[in-house]
């Protein structure tokens, strides 16, 4: 039973820490992008259309990521290139997004999903308490948990890491350096959109197995609050993934088990302790304001 909990955490927390990783790049960058949400959903749809489509889950994936990268190449065209406000812009294309992949998931409403398979190593994933957990998950999972560590990797331990950050902290200055902000930015926001895509294509093709409208049910909101929550460093983003993939099933057991708890109040309970988070992050104004990006949300016209 303890096993079974742990390896479904597992579950939940992967895609909510794709999608948070790959905003973390993008943030560091100096730019907010709140379009995870419907890049997400585009990418949950683009991977059960294509799974289903040629039957190969990997096929699936790979066009999640593109439909993801593709959606945020939008998004940087619009924000970057015509310097249009990123918070408004990134609302429209979550709007966009969950609209658009309504319409293009109809034809798959109620069809038998692909599923990506699990890996098995003879003996490694037999073991009790640890083997389903450690050798026996799916593919996407431990991508993630090296996605995580090759980020903070980049991030701090490379020089183009510190190019990144240094745009992302005052693009004015890299400008006069000969760094290319905008071209730094736009592959940021494609990195981070492929990364949304990825996360929506493990719930298609992994999380749920099937197409469900608006089955991100928010989770591109967490994973932006999941980068503040982790002061925009990548092992703490770990930390909060998993922290919230513990709510969002304690939520589920707690049902299973019969606690008599409003069950509305328990499905709620992962978006009110996205709240609780924020409210007491906030508090910390002087810690808020030494990790956060200088230049986050700022618009950057090199002729001005």
């Amino acid at each position: 039973m303890f096993e079974q909990i742990i390896i479904t955490i597992a579950t939940a927390a992967t895609p909510l820490l794709i999608a948070a990783i790959g905003e973390l790049v993008v943030e560091r960058s100096g730019v907010l992008n709140l379009g995870v949400e419907g890049m997400m959903i585009m990418g949950a749809v683009a991977g059960f259309a294509a799974a289903f489509t040629t039957g190969s889950p990997w096929l699936g994936l790979a066009a999640a990521i593109c439909a993801g990268a593709l959606f945020s190449l939008l998004f940087a065209f619009l924000t970057l290139t015509l310097v249009t406000n990123q918070v408004a812009t990134g609302l429209a294309l979550t709007l966009l997004g969950l609209g658009l992949s309504g319409m293009l998931g109809e034809t798959f409403t109620g069809q038998p999903g692909v599923k990506l398979p699990l890996i098995y190593i003879p003996v490694l994933t037999e073991l009790p308490l640890v083997g389903r957990l450690l050798f026996g998950q799916d593919p996407v999972f431990y991508l993630s948990l090296l996605l995580t560590g090759a980020v903070a990797w980049f991030l701090f331990r490379t020089r183009a890491g510190l190019t990144l950050r240094s745009v992302g902290d005052n693009h004015g200055s890299a400008h006069a350096l000969g760094i290319n902000v905008i071209r730094i930015r736009y592959l940021a926001v494609m990195f981070g959109g492929a990364c949304a895509g990825a996360a929506g294509g493990y719930l298609s093709l992994l999380y749920t197995t099937q197409w469900i409208e608006s089955m991100t049910a928010g989770r591109g909101w967490i994973a932006l609050a999941l980068v503040v929550f982790a002061s925009w460093r990548p092992w703490r983003v770990l930390a909060g993934a998993y922290l919230f993939g513990a709510v969002s099933i304690g939520q589920l057991h707690a049902q299973a088990l019969g606690i008599k708890i409003p069950s509305q109040f328990l499905s709620a309970l992962p978006y009110l302790a996205t709240i609780v988070v924020l409210v007491l992050i906030s508090r910390n104004r002087r810690l808020t304001m030494i990790n956060t990006p200088a230049s986050l949300g700022r618009p950057f016209v090199p002729d001005r």
